[in-house]
């Protein structure tokens, strides 16, 4: 039991409106945090592998949310306003996949990149593909099983992974499926993940660690979103004392907090 409230209902609408409409009362903006970081670890990949347009894997991509900020330039303000402004309601979900479509049409990407999605979810995947955010989406649960042929040839181009929050769910068995499926034009794959501190990550860094990898630990701590109940909070307080996290002054003041760990080849240190 990790206390953390279960959300699972808000990722497997037909649309993001329920995403957006619950995790917004939350103040949930990690994304946004992350973007800037996973922007300057694929920029680093490209000039340092000579890929011009990296393929990057998001991990529990749920409505490609990452995609749309990172390739497309979206803010989190912005698709809070799209999927959860007071007429939000009054679309269909063909009306806002088009909508979502002429945003990408009229803009410039942001930054150049191919993008694919690993989810569970197969509506949120789609969504994200009929929207344009995703060029591609794997449709498996890595934890279960290995990858199938087809998701495997999915998988391979796959140059940089990232995810905001899955880790902890999602363990390194899905992240070394991932780096076995992956023959990226510069290697094996780079990896960027925003991790909650009640989640150590020196057990997945260990595998990592096997497979030829160096992880590093960013400076600091980044606000996931604030407690959905009192309950999740006192849960989640007694999750961290378990495993020796000092919450003071950090999720003692009702907000989670997650840490960013990236992990590349020994030979890209």
């Amino acid at each position: 039991m990790t206390g953390k409230v279960s959300l699972d209902h808000i990722y497997v609408q037909p649309d993001p409106r329920a995403y957006f409409g619950t995790l917004r009362g939350l103040d949930y903006h990690i994304p946004e945090l992350a973007k800037p970081h996973f922007a300057a670890l694929v920029d680093e990949y490209r000039e340092a592998r000579g890929v011009a347009v990296p393929t990057v894997l998001d991990i529990g991509c749920s409505y490609g949310i990452n995609a749309a900020l990172l390739k497309h330039g979206a803010t989190m303000a912005e698709l809070y306003d799209r999927y959860s402004g007071p007429d939000a309601d009054r679309w269909t979900r063909a009306a806002l996949l088009a909508r979502d479509r002429e945003s990408i049409r009229t803009g410039e990407p942001a930054n150049r990149t191919r993008f694919l999605g690993l989810d569970a979810s197969d509506n949120a995947l789609s969504y994200a593909l009929e929207a344009g955010f995703l060029d591609g989406a794997v449709h498996a649960d890595l934890e279960a099983g290995d990858p199938t042929e087809e998701q495997r040839a999915q998988l391979a181009p796959t140059d940089v992974v990232i995810s905001t929050g899955c880790l902890g769910y999602v363990t390194e068995r899905t992240l070394l499926r991932v780096v076995e499926a992956s023959a990226g034009t510069g290697g094996p794959p780079w990896m960027a993940h925003f991790v909650l501190r009640m989640f150590p990550f020196d057990p997945i860094a260990e595998r990592l660690a096997e497979a030829g990898y160096e992880t590093v630990r960013h400076d600091g701590v980044f606000r996931q979103r604030r407690f959905a109940t009192e309950e999740e909070r006192t849960l989640v307080l007694d999750r961290l004392s378990a495993v020796g996290v000092d919450p003071s002054g950090l999720e003692t003041d009702g907000w989670l907090y997650a840490q960013l760990h990236v992990s590349r080849p020994r030979a890209a240190t």
